[in-house]
């Protein structure tokens, strides 16, 4: 058995297979070959956690992650897709096929966010499909569903596709881009319902929610013959001027009650009332085909504690444990960054909203299971598992068949949030200066890294 030690620089690539500047720096790190087979070390203590990826392998083995529980746990992925996990797999990996040393970090399916904005088109300056793309990749996500709330407001395939298109050419997240309930969000018009292919499986109003009921209920009846789900931003907006808390209760009972009339799929979007989750949790018993999502944010603040303008607004205490306490219940399915890129004019116009691909993991997990004492699994399920079964994609766990997306994390090690050092467009980041846990260290999507952590 020979061992053969060299040192040289790498250019890290993205998954597309181009250097994508300084995301992906030059660094140093050693290689050998091993019985035939290519390793590439991740230094783990002292030197720095590193990850790297050459070339366009078809083929490649994690070796030293652990899961959840903390157990040893290999991965081999092949063409894009997980081909077995378990432990002692150097066996499947063939000659200068690639070995990546996670370095004893934990593994777990890369997130899938249900909810979130990259601005495109109409409103770059705030973000864009590329930087929305970096965000979601160093946050650990490998999908995102994208809201329609730009200009012009996506209300056709055809546009929906474009942005599709553009984030597939950026190669480091893919996307769902929604389209709007009413065209153009003028409140009324839902004709183009009609018309929609087969692609479009989900539609919203978000930012603004359907007021008119009789609009809504036809836009519900639409959906159920055509396999659609609705995405539900919850507000009477007669009622929000005022009284924001019924405006979201009100519109979310209205609209459960659709979902179980027609027996069209709702997926409840940014849940952040003790009311609202109610009437969540009657629906379900009912049989309607509802689900919801949590923001980050809407579990960490309270409205005696931060002010920043979100929406719906940070809630009270009373509310953000009622919110946890529909995560251990299983009534909430699952968490949403509601990433809302602003620039600083803008939020100081009073803009709601707030970036959050970056900062999602790490605070829910110091959150819900460092200090809720959940355990990991449930917000892998909350993560990844739910909202991929909720989107329909192949993604979400760690099992042979599904996509190879995953995230390396270190649970241990405490983290300051740095908003200058975001890699979305906009930097409105009320985390900014909060001790976490959970820093996401790699992200792989398709067995290739699209994010590496730098030091």
């Amino acid at each position: 058995m020979q061992c053969n030690v060299m040192r040289r620089k790498l250019k890290k690539l993205s998954a597309s297979g181009f250097a994508v500047g300084s995301l992906f720096p030059f660094f140093c790190e050693v290689s050998f070959s091993l019985c035939g087979e290519k390793f590439f070390f991740c230094p783990f203590a002292a030197f720095g956690r590193r990850l790297c990826r050459t070339g366009e392998e078809t083929a490649m083995l994690l070796v030293n992650a652990v899961n959840t529980e903390g157990r040893p746990l290999e991965i081999f992925v092949k063409d894009g897709r997980i081909a077995a996990v378990g432990q002692e797999l150097e066996a499947l990996a063939g000659d200068n096929e690639t070995v990546v040393d996670a370095g004893g970090l934990t593994v777990l399916p890369a997130f899938v966010d249900l909810h979130c904005h990259w601005r495109t088109p109409g409103f770059e300056y705030k973000e864009d499909v590329e930087t929305g793309s970096r965000a979601a990749a160093a946050g650990g996500y490998t999908f995102v569903n994208l809201m329609p709330n730009t200009k012009p407001v996506c209300s056709s395939a055809a546009q929906a596709m474009q942005v599709e298109q553009k984030a597939a050419e950026v190669g480091l997240c893919d996307v769902n881009q929604t389209v709007s309930i009413t065209e153009n969000f003028d409140g009324v018009s839902i004709d183009h319902l009609k018309t929609l292919p087969a692609s479009v499986k989900f539609i919203t109003e978000d930012g603004h929610g359907v007021q008119d009921n009789a609009t809504m209920a036809k836009a519900f009846a639409i959906c159920t013959q055509k396999d659609i789900t609705v995405m539900s931003h919850a507000e009477d907006m007669e009622i929000s001027p005022w009284d924001y808390r019924l405006a979201e209760d009100i519109e979310t009972v209205r609209n459960c009650w659709l979902s179980e009339y027609y027996q069209t799929r709702l997926h409840m979007c940014h849940v952040s009332t003790r009311g609202a989750l109610d009437a969540i949790q009657m629906a379900k018993l009912r049989g309607a085909p509802v689900t919801c999502e949590v923001t980050p944010h809407h579990l960490w603040f309270t409205n005696d504690t931060c002010d920043y303008r979100v929406n719906p607004p940070i809630r009270t205490a009373d509310d953000v444990q009622a919110l946890v306490d529909g995560i251990r219940s299983g009534i909430v399915d699952a968490i949403a960054t509601d990433h809302a890129p602003h620039s600083e004019e803008d939020k100081l116009k009073g803009m709601a909203g707030m970036v959050g691909s970056e900062t999602a993991f790490g605070v829910c997990y110091t959150k819900l299971c460092r200090e809720e004492g959940l355990p990991l699994e449930l917000l892998v399920h909350l993560m990844s598992t739910r909202p991929a079964e909720i989107l329909g994609l192949a993604k979400g766990q760690l099992e042979p068949g599904y996509d190879a997306d995953f995230v390396l994390v270190d649970l241990d090690t405490p983290y300051t949030v740095d908003k200058e050092k975001l890699h979305s467009k906009s930097h409105n980041c009320p985390f900014d200066g909060a001790q976490l846990y959970g820093r996401v260290y790699a992200t792989i999507k398709g067995g290739k890294l699209t994010y590496q952590a730098e030091e």
